[in-house]
C-alpha cells in the first residue's frame, strides 16, 4: 500500500486555456531550431559558387524538403514518437531504453528489515512473452541508447554555433565591412543566452515564445509574397518531383543538405519532459505550415530572379530587397530566433542529463527546479557552462557557417536512426502492438533515416568527424560510469543484512537460551499483516494492540542484546539516542552501514530508524502525506520509514516531523506500555544523529595482472574521485554535527 497523493485537477476551461498557453510556450523552446533552418538550407544545397539550378531542380529540391518535413518531424516524431515517452513523461533515445527496461519499483517488502534476498536484487521482473530474448541485449542496447543521447548532447554544441553564425552573417550581406566581426558578435550573443539560463525554462519560454511566433509569421508572410511571383512552385507537393530530382541529378550528397531542414526534430521528442504531447503537436502544426510557405517562397524567387539571389538565398529573397524595412525587421528576428534555437537544444540537454542522472548513467550534477508546475523544467549550472565553453570553442575553430553545416547533419541523422530502432522495439514490447506493425515502421522510416545517414557520413572528413568524436567520447564516459554505478549498487544491495544475523538476544555459546533468540523468519508477515502499520493519510491503519499472535515473538523490555561478529559476540547496551540510518539503495534488510556502525561503536541506540527517500512527481507533498512508517515488533525501538518529497520540497526537519507519528504508532500498538515507550522516544530524540555510508572503492582482482591493473585504475582513481566530487544527494536535512559518515570498503 502507498499513500495516495492528490493534485487539484483543472476544469475543462482551464485545461483548454492551459493547453493553448503551453503550446504557445513550446514555440519559444522547441521549434526555433527547426524554424531557423531556412537561413541556410538552400544556400548549402545551391551554393553561390555553383551554377544557377534549373526550374525543375528547384521544384524537386523544394519537394524533397517538404516531404522530409512531413515524414520525419511531423509524422514520425509529433504523431508517433510522442506516444512512447516514459511513465514520467520523458522523451529521447534513453527514455525509450528505460521504457523497454524499466527500473524495478521498490515494493513494500523492500522496506522490511527482517527479510532479505540477494537474488536478482536490481533486475526488473519481466513477464512479457519474448522479453527474455530482448533482455539478453540489455547492455548493448543501453550503449546504443547512450550513443544516441551523446550525439544529441553534441548537437547541443553545434546548434547554437550554426544558427547564430548563420543569422549574424546577415549583417555582412548588407554591410560587407563587418564580415570579420561575425564571429565575435556571435559569441557575444551566445554569452548572453547562456548567462540567462538560470532564470528557468518557464520565464525564458514566455519571453521567447512571442519572438518565435513573430518569426514564424515573418517566414509565412515572406513566403506567401514570394510564392505570388511564381505560383508554379506548388508543383513541389507532387512527391514524384523529389524522386526525379535525385534520378536526374544523381546528386546523392544533396540529401545531407536537405537533412538540415529537419535538424531539431529530435528536440521535439527530447523536450517531452518540458511540455505535454498535445501542446508539442499543436505548436508544430503551426510551425510546419510557416516553414512550408517559407521554402516554397525561396524556391519561387530562385526560379524568378536566378543569379540576383544566389549570393544569399535567405536574405536576398526577403521582399523589399536588401536594406529595406522588412529586411532589417526580418534580420532582427532572425538573430533572436537563432538565439532561441540555441535555447531549444540547451533545454533538451538539461532534460537528457536529468534522465541520465535518474538512471545512474551520469554523475549527479547539482540540479535546480525552476517550475512549481512541471518537474521537467530544470537547470544544471555545470552543464550550462560546459556547453557555453564548447560552443565558443566550436565557433572559434570552424569560424564559418558553411564549415559548421558540414559537421551538423551527421549527428542528427545518426540519432534519427537510433530513435527508429528503439521505436521499433517499443511497438511490440512497450505498447503490446503487433510485430508486423513494428517491422513495417522500421522498413519505412529506417530506409529514410539510412538515406540521410549515408549522405551525411560522406562528410565525415569535411567536419562531420566533430560530432562523431564528441558522441564517441561521451558514450565511453557514460558507459563506464553506468557500469561502475551498477556494480556499486549491486554491492550495496547484496550486502543488506538480516537483523537476526546481526543481533541476538543471547550469546551463541549459551545453548540453554537458544530458544529465546529472535524468530525473524516470519517477521515480514507480522509487520505487514498483523503488525502496526500507520499510513499518515489516515485511510489505512492496521492495529494489533496485544501483540500475542500465535507465531509472534514480541520484544522483551530490558533484554540483553548481542552483536554477532566473526570473533564471537559483543554485548550491545541500549543508549538513549536516536539514530537515522539512510538507505542508499533499494532492497530488503538493513544497510551495510548499520553493521559497520555497530562494529565501531558497540552500543545500540534506543530508537533506530532506517530511512528511504522517494522524490515524487509533485512540486510539494503535504506533511500528512509525507511519511509511511512500519514498526518492527520483535525489536523494540526499530522502525522502517519511507519519506516522500516533492521535487521542489526542501529537506525536512525529520526528527520534529517523525516524532508525533512514532508516538501515534506506540499508542496504537500497546496502550498499556505506550507511556513508557513514548517517554523513551522523547528522551532519545534529544540526541539524534544521521548515519550515512562513505564508500571506499576497491577493484575486484582478476586472473590477469594487466586487466587487474587497468580495472583498479579505473575504479580507485577515476570512479572513486568522480563519486567524491559528485556525491549522491543525501536525505540528511540539517547538516552540521548531527551527521556521521561510516566508512565502508566497497569491492566492485
Amino acid at each position: 500500500m502507498t499513500t495516495e497523493l492528490h493534485l487539484r485537477q483543472p476544469n475543462r476551461t482551464q485545461g483548454v486555456r492551459g493547453l493553448m498557453l503551453m503550446s504557445f510556450s513550446a514555440l519559444g523552446i522547441i521549434y526555433s531550431d527547426i524554424g531557423t533552418s531556412p537561413l541556410y538550407v538552400l544556400s548549402t544545397l545551391f551554393p553561390a559558387s555553383g551554377p544557377v539550378p534549373s526550374n525543375e531542380d528547384v521544384i524537386g529540391a523544394i519537394s524533397a524538403i517538404i516531404f522530409s518535413l512531413t515524414l520525419v518531424p511531423l509524422i514520425k516524431y509529433s504523431f508517433i514518437a510522442l506516444h512512447f515517452g516514459t511513465g514520467e513523461g520523458e522523451g529521447g533515445t534513453f527514455a525509450l531504453w528505460t521504457a523497454l527496461f524499466p527500473r524495478k519499483i521498490p515494493s513494500e517488502e523492500d522496506r522490511q528489515l527482517t527479510r532479505y534476498t540477494t537474488e536478482e536484487v536490481v533486475e526488473e521482473k519481466v513477464g512479457r512473452l519474448g522479453f527474455s530474448v530482448l533482455r539478453k541485449a540489455k547492455w548493448p542496447l543501453m550503449v546504443w541508447a547512450l550513443f544516441g543521447t551523446s550525439l544529441v548532447l553534441g548537437d547541443g554544441v553545434l546548434t547554437p554555433a550554426v544558427s547564430v553564425v548563420s543569422a549574424v552573417g546577415g549583417i555582412a550581406v548588407a554591410k560587407p565591412s563587418v564580415l570579420d566581426s561575425v564571429v565575435p558578435i556571435s559569441i557575444a550573443f551566445l554569452l548572453v543566452l547562456f548567462l540567462i539560463q538560470s532564470l528557468g525554462t518557464k520565464k525564458i519560454s514566455f519571453a521567447f515564445a512571442p519572438i518565435t511566433f513573430v518569426w514564424f509569421l515573418l517566414l509565412a508572410v515572406c513566403g506567401a509574397i514570394n510564392i505570388s511571383k511564381y505560383p508554379g512552385i506548388f508543383r513541389a507537393f507532387d512527391p514524384s518531383r523529389a524522386v526525379m530530382f535525385f534520378v536526374r541529378t544523381k546528386n546523392f550528397d544533396a540529401l545531407s543538405s536537405i537533412l538540415l531542414a529537419i535538424t531539431g526534430c529530435e528536440a521535439i521528442f527530447a523536450n517531452l519532459g518540458q511540455f505535454t504531447p498535445s501542446s508539442i503537436r499543436i505548436g508544430f502544426i503551426f510551425a510546419y505550415v510557416c516553414l512550408v510557405l517559407a521554402y516554397l517562397g525561396q524556391g519561387a524567387r530562385i526560379i524568378v530572379d536566378g543569379e540576383e539571389v544566389m549570393s544569399s538565398l535567405f536574405y536576398a529573397t526577403i521582399p523589399g530587397g536588401i536594406g529595406g524595412g522588412l529586411y532589417w525587421v526580418t534580420f532582427l528576428f532572425a538573430i533572436l530566433a537563432c538565439l532561441i534555437a540555441s535555447q531549444t537544444m540547451i533545454t533538451a540537454c538539461f532534460s537528457l542529463v536529468q534522465q541520465l542522472i535518474n538512471f545512474d548513467a551520469c554523475p549527479r550534477f547539482r540540479m535546480k527546479y525552476t517550475s512549481s508546475t512541471s518537474a521537467g523544467q530544470i537547470y544544471f549550472a555545470a552543464v550550462n557552462y560546459t556547453l557555453m565553453v564548447a560552443v565558443i570553442a566550436t565557433i572559434g575553430g570552424f569560424r564559418t557557417s558553411f564549415s559548421l553545416t558540414n559537421a551538423y547533419g551527421f549527428a542528427v541523422s545518426t540519432v534519427m536512426f537510433i530513435t527508429t530502432t528503439f521505436l521499433t522495439l517499443s511497438i511490440p514490447f512497450a505498447k503490446d502492438l503487433p510485430w508486423p506493425l513494428a517491422i513495417a515502421f522500421f522498413l519505412f522510416f529506417g530506409f529514410i533515416d539510412a538515406l540521410f545517414w549515408g549522405s551525411s557520413f560522406r562528410k565525415v572528413p569535411h567536419g562531420a568527424w566533430y560530432p562523431l568524436a564528441i558522441g564517441g567520447a561521451l558514450t565511453l564516459m557514460l558507459s563506464f560510469y553506468t557500469w561502475a554505478r551498477h556494480s556499486e549498487y549491486l554491492f550495496d544491495a547484496k550486502n543488506h543484512s538480516k537483523l537476526s544475523h546481526i543481533i541476538t538476544r543471547s550469546s551463541a555459546v549459551d545453548k540453554k537460551q537458544e530458544d529465546s533468540k529472535f524468530d525473524f523468519a516470519n517477521e515480514q508477515d507480522r509487520s505487514t499483516s498483523t503488525g502496526v502499520r500507520i499510513l499518515v493519510d489516515g485511510h489505512n491503519r492496521e492495529e494489533n494492540a496485544t501483540g500475542t499472535d500465535e507465531d509472534d515473538t514480541p520484544a522483551i523490555p530490558d533484554e540483553t542484546l548481542w552483536l554477532s561478529v566473526p570473533e564471537g559476540q559483543l554485548e550491545l547496551p541500549r543508549i538513549s539516542t536516536m539514530a537515522i540510518f539512510h538507505k542508499t539503495s533499494d532492497g530488503r534488510g538493513v544497510p551495510h552501514a548499520f553493521y559497520s556502525f555497530l562494529r565501531r561503536w558497540p552500543a545500540l541506540p534506543r530508537v533506530v530508524i532506517f530511512l528511504s527517500t522517494r522524490v515524487v512527481g509533485l512540486p510539494h507533498v503535504r506533511l500528512e502525506d509525507r511519511y509511511d512508517i512500519v514498526k518492527v515488533r520483535s525489536l523494540e525501538g526499530f522502525y522502517g520509514i519511507t519519506v516522500r518529497l516533492g521535487y521542489r520540497d526542501s529537506r525536512p526537519a525529520y526528527v520534529e516531523e517523525i516524532l508525533p507519528r512514532l508516538r501515534a504508532i506506540e499508542a496504537a500498538y500497546d496502550p498499556k506500555q505506550a507511556a513508557v515507550h513514548i517517554q523513551d522516544i522523547n528522551d532519545a530524540a534529544r540526541n539524534s544523529t544521521h548515519i550515512l555510508p562513505n564508500y571506499v572503492f576497491q577493484s575486484k582482482p582478476t586472473r590477469f595482472a594487466f586487466i587487474s591493473f587497468i580495472r583498479s585504475f579505473l575504479i580507485t582513481e577515476l570512479y572513486a574521485r568522480v563519486r567524491t566530487i559528485f556525491p549522491d544527494e543525501t536525505s540528511a536535512a540539517e547538516g552540521g554535527d548531527d551527521q556521521i559518515y561510516i566508512g565502508v570498503n566497497a569491492q566492485i
